[in-house]
């Protein structure tokens, strides 16, 4: 089997699940508790927000553990919602983020706030013109975009857009869950005041994810009780998951540090520059300056994405149509409409991603069954590429 939906998840890598087992185990205990056993504990959890801190170039005491991205998105918007106010404050977000802000921002239309969502050129990029505008119109508010889009891979003009924020006093947030661990990201440098984390984009396990919270700035928990996390995020410590989310962030620094995604970078490249070059009507969608090295996507002219789908996990690849919650559900996807993308190249495109563990060997194979199967289903839905989604065997 070929894996390249490494934007759906990634594979936990094996020095994350060596450094985590000990704690399903040997050190189990309450790191909340007083004796010995429990400070051991207490020390793991701080050396794993020392790492995740040290990914983003934050201090220690500005990340706070979560139980997933979607969590984290929630915590600050939700926070942020009770802080300005829905009477005078502005809610400006994106047209292409993902359903962890856009779900929470229409909860917040439907009580009253106004929600100013902003489009994206063609490439799939913020336009700043009507975020500074946005902005510039909101007497209160907060902002909130994402760092890289999941869906294209397309990295968003960031620090512009968080000096425009500051300039007008606006509260900036950022789902960086897809840029976080694959580009070098400094909270010092581009200063931000909120931040998304999720391990499971970046090797750490599924249900574990992080937020940074800027020193000073104002925070209203969602989780209230026994004052874990510094009264931020309340419950006892998932402490193996944190353990592990710590190591991958360990692993993923040294990474960007020795640029060893250029390597992911490069074979994404290949990929791309053999179906531009052995397929007739192949599109890449997004830009190609601005995205980060995980991502292709990819548009097949007469093919519909979710028949490729059908036909690529027969043959032993696995991609995906888009953002892995929208798997299944017959539309256009909403990053791709807002980029202007005609409903039927949306329907006709695939999310391949990459990660370190995907060898070349593997994505030429799965060139080869990516041919194969646009060649099948053209053939099956004839010329208009509309056809019925059939499993063909």
């Amino acid at each position: 089997m070929i894996y390249l939906d490494n934007h759906a998840t990634t594979a936990v890598h094996p020095e994350v699940v060596e450094a985590m087992l000990p704690f399903f185990a040997e050190y189990y205990h309450n790191p909340s508790s007083g004796y010995r056993a429990g400070k051991t504990v207490q020390k793991a959890i701080a050396e794993a927000r020392g790492e995740v801190a040290q990914l983003i170039g934050a201090k220690e005491e500005e990340v706070v553990f979560t139980g997933c991205g979607t969590e984290s998105n929630n915590m600050v918007l939700k926070s942020l919602a009770r802080i300005y106010g829905r009477k005078t404050s502005r809610v400006i977000t994106g047209e292409i983020e993902h359903s962890a802000v856009l779900r929470p921002c229409q909860a917040m239309e439907d009580v009253g706030f106004e929600v100013h969502r902003c489009g994206v050129d063609a490439e799939g990029r913020l336009d700043l013109g009507q975020f500074k505008e946005a902005c510039a119109g909101a007497e209160t508010g907060f902002a909130s975009l994402m760092w890289a889009n999941n869906e294209t891979g397309v990295i968003q003009p960031i620090t512009e857009a968080c000096e425009i924020a500051r300039e007008h006093e606006i509260a900036f947030h950022t789902d960086a869950i897809q840029a976080v661990g694959k580009i070098p990201i400094d909270v010092k440098e581009v200063p931000v005041d909120f931040l998304s984390i999720s391990g499971h984009k970046f090797h750490a396990p599924k249900g574990i994810g992080a937020i940074y919270l800027r020193e000073g700035v104002r925070f209203e928990p969602l989780i209230r009780g026994g004052g874990q996390e510094d009264g931020r995020r309340s419950g006892t410590e998932n402490v193996a998951y944190i353990v592990g989310l710590g190591r991958a962030a360990k692993i993923m620094r040294v990474a960007i540090e020795k640029d060893r995604h250029a390597g992911i970078a490069a074979n994404r490249d290949h990929l791309e520059k053999r179906l531009s070059e052995e397929i007739e009507g192949v599109t890449l969608n997004g830009s190609r300056e601005h995205r980060v090295p995980t991502c292709a996507h990819v548009s097949f002219e007469r093919c519909e994405g979710a028949g490729l789908l059908i036909l690529l996990d027969e043959s032993g690849v696995m991609v995906s149509t888009g953002s892995a919650c929208m798997t299944g559900k017959q539309q256009p996807s909403h990053v791709q409409m807002a980029m202007g993308i005609s409903t039927e190249q949306a329907k006709s495109s695939l999310r391949i991603s990459f990660s370190s563990f995907t060898t070349r060997e593997e994505t030429d194979e799965a060139v080869e069954k990516i041919k194969k199967a646009v060649k099948k289903l053209r053939q099956v839905q004839g010329g208009d590429g509309v056809g019925p989604v059939m499993v063909y065997s």
